[in-house]
């Protein structure tokens, strides 16, 4: 009981993280973390200032629920993600504004800051549209992530995991910044991009790098 009231806790701070860090506004996003049982997700346009322990919807992988409680409309997007990967503890869903408008374009992100690495591969790719909330968006996000921490969702946002809350809030303000910083670079022109064998080394090197290195107070540049 008393790691479930931990994980409570985690969940409503990094929720209310996704304000505060600029991630999303109003009651857009959503956050989860595996637990005994399956997992627990913020619930539907709830505000997370005001967001209390018991809100936070517990689902099963079958994608069960208390019918009392209304999960966060993306819910397929975090079941499917803890369903096919069993190192994955945590699913952040915002809607960045420079993610999202890479993701209006369709556009992914390749590699023109080692940072890319972050989402585990040269490049954070453009998921395929589907309407929002539908088993059809799922599909498409899991094709995006194949290999990958993280991707974009086209005309909509993105979507980060990790090991732990803090590592998937960490993957998710920094993919953030990448997308920031690759818009930046657009306006000079077409960027150069770093081969993939350099990016392979930075992902190695990632492998510790990040982990509770944020905190629910992080900001992100403007």
């Amino acid at each position: 009981m008393a790691d479930d009231i931990a994980l409570r806790a985690d969940l409503i701070e990094q929720a209310r993280a996704l304000n505060h860090t600029g991630l999303s506004a109003g009651t857009s996003g959503n956050v989860s973390a595996r637990c005994d049982g399956g997992f627990l997700i913020t619930p539907s346009g709830a505000a997370y200032d005001s967001l209390a322990p018991d809100d936070l919807v517990l689902m099963t992988l079958d994608g069960l629920f208390d019918p009392r409680q209304r999960p966060s409309s993306e819910w397929r997007l975090h079941r499917d993600l803890y369903a096919s990967r069993a190192a994955v503890q945590a699913v952040v869903h915002a809607h960045p504004p420079h993610c999202t408008a890479l993701a209006i374009h369709g556009r992914e992100i390749p590699a023109v800051h080692y940072m890319v690495a972050l989402s585990g591969g040269p490049t954070v790719r453009c998921a395929a549209y589907a309407t929002f909330g539908t088993q059809a968006l799922s599909d498409a996000m899991l094709v995006a992530m194949q290999g990958r921490h993280c991707c974009l969702l086209a005309h909509h946002g993105m979507v980060a995991t990790g090991e732990s809350l803090a590592r998937a809030m960490w993957r998710a303000v920094e993919l953030e910044a990448l997308a920031q910083q690759y818009l930046l670079a657009l306006s000079l022109g077409p960027p150069p991009v770093l081969d993939e064998a350099e990016i392979a080394r930075v992902v190695q090197r990632f492998s510790g790098y990040g982990a509770g290195a944020l905190s629910a107070t992080a900001t992100l540049a403007t």
